[in-house]
């Protein structure tokens, strides 16, 4: 699969170009493993975007899929916010990730 243009950060350059299948490509082009519960929080992540029309600080998103912090980092052993919206198609978070 060729992937859409990416900018340099690895973020889809047009968000609209985003399918799951694309997210998957995109994950794997960068070496990033992702299981299915890293895959249920990018689709409730979209969930959140597509009611808010915003990216969520890592706090509020924790809460929002009703999990601590910390489990979070655990998780994805980074800040969860950046792959979470990278593969998900979705906005550079700002701020606090």
């Amino acid at each position: 699969m060729s992937l859409p243009p990416r900018d340099g950060d690895g973020y889809l350059q047009d968000m609209n170009q985003w399918t799951l299948e694309v997210g998957k490509a995109m994950a794997e082009a960068d070496g990033f493993e992702m299981t299915d519960e890293k895959w249920d929080q990018v689709l409730k992540a979209r969930d959140y975007y597509d009611d808010n029309q915003v990216v969520p600080p890592i706090r509020k998103f924790a809460a929002f899929v009703g999990k601590p912090n910390k489990e979070m980092f655990d998780l994805w052993q980074t800040g969860p916010m950046k792959p979470i919206t990278k593969y998900g198609g979705l906005p550079k978070p700002t701020g606090c990730v």
